[in-house]
């Protein structure tokens, strides 16, 4: 049997190396990196590394390797190495060139599953209202401490929002912890908080898992990750819960 083909963009992260690792039994995947050091720790995954900086790639190239694929997993990012302007390359630039990627191709477009960030917003706009003050606390930190990165994520967010031609979701985690998985999580419009990268990287192949049908349902929708909430659920559940609700934190 021949299995749908699912490319990562930034292969190289820890959230998704251990989403390849999971997913290699389910997807042929082609991870694209920027340096053949990564090589190694890929292919251990399951996953076929191909040398491609997302940085100095072209729309076309892109589109390239995105044809014939069944979704698009963008985990890329700066992680803080370079500054501002590096940031704007990759978190912003980077992630536009992939949406004009997908633009160019062909019916049925793959779908993407975007690695947003929670609480990302316009802040000269009110806070959510269901922010409480260790929400608002825990917010400004966030931004007063990365908030180059929060403008990049924001700028890329505002930008797919008006994308139509193609079906897409954000997942937005917390702050990422290297701790063991838990295997529940909160889904939808959450609180402040953190999230497992390995419960991350579930979730992102619960989405990747869905029918076509159930991926329109997720379609153009924002979704918070945190757990460590009274109203944590098993992952698989978390993801057919906020499908049935339409919650969206876009």
């Amino acid at each position: 049997m021949t299995l749908p083909r699912l490319v990562v963009v930034g292969g190289s992260g820890r959230v998704a190396l251990l989403f390849s690792q999971k997913a290699s039994s389910l997807f042929s995947i082609t991870s694209l990196v920027r340096s053949k050091d990564h090589f190694d720790a890929i292919t251990k995954t399951g996953a076929n590394p191909k040398l491609l900086s997302l940085e100095d790639a072209s729309v076309d190239e892109l589109a390239r390797d995105f044809e014939g694929a069944d979704a698009v997993l963008f985990a890329a990012g700066a992680g803080g190495k370079g500054g501002k302007e590096r940031t704007v390359k990759v978190d912003q630039e980077g992630a536009i060139k992939v949406f004009d990627a997908l633009e160019r191709l062909p019916e049925p477009k793959p779908y993407l599953v975007l690695v947003g960030a929670l609480d990302t917003r316009d802040l000269s706009k009110p806070a959510p209202t269901h922010y409480t003050e260790e929400d608002l606390e825990a917010s400004k930190k966030a931004h007063d401490a990365i908030g180059a990165y929060y403008d990049a994520k924001l700028a890329a967010d505002q930008n797919l929002a008006k994308r139509t031609s193609f079906p897409w979701t954000v997942l937005r985690p917390g702050h990422l912890l290297d701790e063991s998985a838990k295997g529940r999580v909160a889904l939808g419009v959450t609180h402040m908080g953190g999230v497992t990268r390995d419960d991350v990287a579930a979730t992102l192949l619960a989405l990747f898992r869905l029918s076509p049908e159930q991926r329109e349902k997720a379609r153009g929708r924002a979704l918070d990750l945190v757990q460590g909430t009274d109203g944590d659920v098993p992952v698989d559940e978390a993801v057919q819960k906020v499908l049935q609700s339409g919650e969206s934190s876009l």
